[in-house]
C-alpha cells in the first residue's frame, strides 16, 4: 500500500469494491459533534425536530434545517482512512447515499426517526482536507452525485437511533 493516495486511487479502489446496499443498509456509527475535533461515538442518540442530533453542536449553531443531520457512506470513509468519526457526520451508514439512489425529498426512516434527504449538498472543506488530503478532498467533491461526502438531512419526526439500526427508503 504505502504512500499517499491520489485522486486515481481513490476512484479505482471505490470502482471495484463492492457497492453500497440501495434501498436499505445499517447504522453504523454515529457521532455527536461537541466542539471543532470533539466527538462522542454513543451507542444509542436521540434525534427530535428540534435539535437535530440531541447533543450535536448544530443546535447551538445557525440551525440551517437544511443541514441538520448528516449522513456519509461508511465505505467511503474506511476508504479515505482514520477513524470513523472523523469526518465528523451525525451518522455513517452503510447505504447508497447516491442522487440516483436517493433524490431530493427522499424519506429515509433511520432507527425510529424519519429524515428527508435536503438540496443543501455537503461538500468537503478546509477541515476535511486538513483530516484526509487535498486528493481526497477533490475526489469526494469531483463526484458530487455520488455524494461520496455524504448528504444533509432534515428531521421530520424525531426518534431513538442506535448502531447497527436500519436505515430504509420508506417515500423516493
Amino acid at each position: 500500500m504505502g504512500g499517499v493516495l491520489t485522486v486515481e486511487d481513490f476512484e479505482t479502489r471505490w470502482t471495484s469494491a463492492d457497492p453500497a446496499p440501495r434501498g436499505s443498509g445499517s447504522v453504523r456509527l454515529i457521532c455527536v459533534r461537541l466542539g471543532d475535533g470533539i466527538h462522542e461515538t454513543p451507542e444509542r442518540a436521540d434525534v427530535t425536530v428540534d435539535d437535530g442530533l440531541v447533543g450535536d453542536r448544530w443546535a447551538q449553531g445557525k440551525r440551517d434545517l437544511d443541514a441538520q443531520i448528516t449522513l456519509m457512506n461508511v465505505r467511503v470513509t474506511e476508504l479515505i482512512g482514520g477513524p470513523l468519526d472523523l469526518p465528523g457526520d451525525n451518522f455513517q451508514v452503510d447505504l447508497d447515499l447516491s442522487e440516483e439512489a436517493l433524490p431530493v425529498g427522499t424519506k429515509l426512516r433511520l432507527g425510529k426517526a424519519l429524515l428527508e434527504v435536503s438540496p443543501a449538498p455537503h461538500t468537503g472543506c478546509k477541515t476535511f482536507r486538513e483530516r484526509f488530503g487535498l486528493d481526497a478532498l477533490k475526489w469526494v467533491n469531483d463526484n458530487r452525485d455520488r455524494r461520496l461526502r455524504g448528504m444533509n438531512c432534515r428531521v421530520l419526526e424525531g426518534g431513538a437511533v442506535a448502531v447497527s439500526d436500519p436505515i430504509v427508503v420508506v417515500e423516493n
